[in-house]
């Protein structure tokens, strides 16, 4: 009987078919999402419906989600009987901090009538609404839409006051637990891993999105100073992490399209960003990570063939919006990407037909494997609570759990 993680991903398709046929092996959660982003035979699909923000939580809490559920996904199971789709034990991070050390002051610089001039935690000046806080810009709880006005990298000595707060020696980059949460994580039943920006993405976020397109063209040979920089301080990370904790996916988020065109195209991704996804894919694969996956917002299709050539296997959350296709792209590329995301908001919001002309347009993706159905971002507050459990019930149905 093959009951590992390793064992179950591992095998040839054919013997775990029969694995599976003669044992009735039930998949943790842990051992589906591996499996299933592998292209690997699995019991179901996991049910991975996504994740409501702050806005769209308060107003399921009005329009019938109990106000004292504390875990409104394991109460949709609970109402749908498949409580067995979720992990039996929370799941607990790894707690290394990859992010600046020190951090810039979160502070109000300037408060107007309908909104407020914010410094954040990374250094931006912004403006937001006065429903929002500093604080509500450091790890995305709600929908927050800001102006940028300043980003903290302008100038070459900026840079260098940037670089010296990515010190991989800095204290506290490990909790110190480390040891301990490691041991909990080898025992999850859940898959575990670690993100961190990208290229594109942390160029972005120290000079900003113009000027970092800016400098791609007049100034090329910064870029790649700054890209060779954050190629090294991401791999000393996981070298490190990887002595004691291997995950089972590592995702790299690099939001570098719109709604039309990559934000760059093939050619400038080669050249500023593949050499830091091939080396972060290569540590990744000699550690035995499972699932190398890339996140990027807006239409994808003419950067998918550059991360298939990165060793990226999985792709997320192909936004229907921005004109991603997923069957056209399975058709296209096979089993060279796996896909989490795809299911369109806009018919989560619309429900009835609409919602489940969406499921139906993608059960070829999910039946072919190498795909975990998900909204394609976080789910907006215009999808209703009784519209997010019709489409937690036709998902789990497309996905083998009803």
């Amino acid at each position: 009987k093959c009951k590992s993680l390793r064992g179950l991903c591992m095998a040839r398709c054919g013997d775990l078919k029969i694995i599976l046929s003669m044992t009735q092996i039930t998949l943790t959660p842990r051992q589906r999402h591996v499996c299933t982003l592998l292209f690997q035979p699995v019991d179901k699909v996991p049910f991975m419906p996504g994740h409501g923000r702050r806005s769209t939580r308060e107003n399921w809490r009005r329009q019938g989600l109990p106000a004292d559920e504390p875990d409104y996904l394991r109460y949709a199971c609970r109402q749908l009987g498949i409580e067995d789709a979720l992990p039996t034990h929370p799941p607990i991070g790894h707690e290394v901090v990859l992010t600046m050390r020190p951090e810039f002051e979160e502070k109000i610089i300037e408060l107007r009538s309908d909104s407020h001039i914010v410094q954040d935690w990374k250094g931006n000046i912004c403006e937001i609404g006065l429903e929002f806080s500093p604080g509500d810009l450091r790890g995305a709880p709600d929908f927050c839409t800001r102006n940028w006005l300043k980003c903290p990298v302008a100038s070459r000595d900026d840079w260098r006051d940037m670089a010296r707060r990515y010190d991989p020696d800095a204290p506290a980059r490990f909790p110190a637990n480390w040891t301990q949460r490691c041991e909990q994580l080898a025992q999850r039943d859940y898959a575990s891993s670690i993100s961190f920006p990208g290229p594109f993405w942390q160029l972005r976020e120290w000079l900003g999105f113009e000027q970092t397109c800016m400098v791609m063209l007049d100034e090329p040979a910064w870029v790649e100073e700054m890209t060779e920089f954050w190629r090294r301080f991401i791999a000393t990370m996981l070298e490190r992490m990887f002595k004691k904790y291997i995950p089972d996916f590592v995702l790299v988020n690099e939001d570098m399209a719109y709604k039309e065109k990559p934000m760059i195209g093939p050619d400038m991704a080669r050249r500023f960003c593949l050499p830091c996804w091939e080396t972060w894919g290569k540590l990744c694969r000699d550690a035995g990570v499972a699932v190398y996956e890339v996140d990027s917002d807006g239409y994808v299709g003419e950067l998918l063939p550059v991360w298939i050539e990165a060793g990226f296997v999985s792709n997320s959350p192909q936004e229907v919006a921005a004109g991603n296709d997923l069957p056209a792209y399975r058709r296209q590329y096979g089993q060279q990407m796996a896909y989490r995301g795809g299911v369109d908001k806009r018919a989560m919001a619309a429900g009835g037909d609409v919602l489940r002309r969406e499921i139906d347009r993608l059960r070829p993706v999910i039946d072919s494997g190498g795909y975990i159905p998900s909204c394609d971002h976080g789910v907006p507050s215009d999808v209703s609570w009784p519209n997010f459990m019709l489409y937690c019930e036709l998902l789990a149905k497309a996905t083998g759990w009803l």
